[in-house]
């Protein structure tokens, strides 16, 4: 039965391409049952025909290599630096509320108790609430001026929070930039789906993702220098608030820039039409069409392959796992530095080395994904290792002075763990194809991003100051749990690969074919089930 959902064919029902004279039907259909290989091209055959009316340009015209090369330069020069900086600075503003804590936002503000853990978990509750219309939104409507519009938007709910004055105000407009936020993350996603081919995903990807520390350098020396300005002139100059001030300004300036340059290849004004058309005819090898071709329609039957679908469960257990560590690590790395015994401006400087290694870490994972396939799931499993003993270190040891470079150290090698939750973020453009099942393991995969930052958020609780020995434990444990996971989400990948290889052996198709009808039926919204010529990334 699971076999047989894995390498789903289409309905053997054609009519047209199958009809043949009634004098030879017993002779046709004899051959038939030798090479099933026939019914597959006359479905095919079926399927192009209708979808002839419905898709404009269904021919598409083939171009030189020279031609592809010099479209993806061009997208790399104009899409991979603005990424880069939006990604960044989303990043930053999601996270500088732990910077901000040390510099008196919760005195300021009059918070006690759980109130400034609240200030992470709301964030995350109203960005998983509206993951999934701002995803449905994305893949109807022009998805680079909706990007930027919410961009514009949190760009002025972040530059509000240097106004607020207590906790009401500070949920409030927290609630209120990860909705506006919510959207930032799956949306570059389904960007890179549509520009670039299945082995560049995770390369293009891990570009813009290594801006959650890349980026982190710069603003954490210009961070330092606000805060500096605190030691100089007193606690009259709340840096807090001047953070805001500059991170929503900053923030503004980048969304009015991706109004003009970001968006999908049917949408952006820097490609002349032609160009247009290369840009969509060579990601048609990934087998999941391009931003024209996709159905908008919502189709149930998809939806309903997501929940028979491993994969799809594993996508979202997994983002949960990983997040746990993160939300907690977000809001509370770096209250647990200063606890441990630095100040918080040496604490903004010790980022910065925690930052350049996870830059350079990303980069040789993009270099070597770039040139060898198949090794995002190994990368994503040596990630999680190191984190297990970093949170151990941290939990185990006291807060006293001799311990607290080797507790910073724990802390420094927990550097790899987002790793394991970018890359799989990449194997949703490469592995999944139906636009409904991509749009909801999209928004699942997020959802689980967002229940493991609540939950990581609260596990850290005041009571458990200054060690916070439950939390840092629970992380250690949430990683170790993450290590198998993946395990057996690779071994289920490569047997699918093994089953569909071998059929397609038996039937004689060669590579040749298998990728063109895999062209064909992915053009046509087909899922992964529904395309026996599909192959699964790893």
């Amino acid at each position: 039965m699971t076999q047989a959902l894995e390498i789903a064919t289409l309905p053997m029902e054609a009519k047209g391409p199958l009809e043949i004279p009634t004098d030879s039907e017993k002779e046709k259909e004899k051959d038939v049952e030798k090479d099933p290989a026939m019914v597959m091209d006359a479905e095919i055959s079926e399927k192009s025909s209708v979808a002839a009316g419905e898709i404009q340009d269904d021919a598409v015209p083939s171009y030189s290599e020279e031609e592809y090369r010099k479209l993806k330069r061009k997208a790399d020069r104009y899409l991979l630096p603005l990424m880069w900086l939006c990604y960044g600075i989303q990043q930053t503003d999601k996270t500088s509320i732990g910077t901000q804590a040390t510099f008196g936002l919760s005195k300021d503000t009059g918070l006690h108790g759980q109130q400034y853990s609240w200030l992470t978990t709301v964030f995350y509750i109203t960005y998983m609430c509206f993951e999934f219309p701002s995803n449905i939104i994305l893949q109807r409507y022009l998805m680079g001026r909706t990007l930027s519009c919410y961009m514009l938007c949190w760009g002025v709910v972040v530059l509000c929070v240097g106004f607020a004055q207590n906790f009401t105000q500070l949920v409030t407009l927290r609630a209120l930039q990860g909705f506006f936020e919510c959207c930032i993350s799956p949306g570059f996603i389904l960007v890179v789906g549509s520009w670039y081919t299945t082995r560049e995903h995770a390369s293009r990807s891990l570009v813009f993702q290594s801006a959650n520390a890349g980026f982190g350098v710069i603003a954490n020396l210009i961070l330092y220098g606000i805060g500096s300005v605190q030691y100089k002139r007193g606690s009259e100059f709340q840096a807090w608030r001047y953070m805001s001030y500059f991170l929503g300004s900053m923030t503004i300036l980048v969304g009015c820039l991706c109004l003009f340059l970001l968006g999908t290849p049917s949408e952006v004004r820097w490609l002349s039409p032609e160009e247009k058309k290369i840009a969509n005819a060579r990601i048609l090898s990934n087998n999941t069409g391009h931003d024209k071709t996709g159905i908008k329609k919502w189709k149930w039957k998809q939806a309903r392959e997501c929940l028979i679908d491993p994969c799809f469960w594993f996508a979202g257990l997994n983002a949960f796992l990983n997040s746990v560590p993160n939300g907690g690590i977000t809001a509370f790395g770096s209250i647990i530095n200063t606890n441990a015994g630095f100040t918080n401006l040496q604490v903004i400087l010790l980022d910065i080395p925690k930052n350049i290694t996870s830059v350079l870490w990303f980069v040789c994972i993009g270099i070597i994904t770039s040139r060898k396939k198949n090794l995002r799931l190994y990368f994503m499993m040596v990630s999680v290792i190191p984190p297990v003993a970093g949170f151990a270190i941290m939990a185990s040891l006291p807060n006293e002075p001799q311990y607290k470079w080797t507790k910073w150290t724990g802390f420094f090698i927990t550097v790899p763990c987002v790793v394991a939750l970018f890359l799989a973020w990449t194997l949703i453009p490469s592995n999944v194809a139906g636009r409904t099942k991509r749009t909801l393991t999209s928004s699942f995969t997020f959802v689980g991003y967002c229940v493991g930052n609540m939950v990581g958020s609260q596990i850290f609780k005041a009571k458990d100051a200054p060690r916070y020995i439950p939390g840092t434990a629970a992380c250690a444990v949430c990683f170790g749990l993450e290590f198998f996971l993946l395990v057996a989400w690779r071994v289920i990948l490569v047997t699918r690969n093994r089953r569909r290889e071998k059929q397609l052996a038996e039937q004689g198709i060669s590579e040749e074919e298998r990728i063109e009808r895999g062209k064909q039926l992915g053009e046509q919204d087909c899922t992964d089930f529904e395309n026996p010529y599909f192959r699964y990334t790893m």
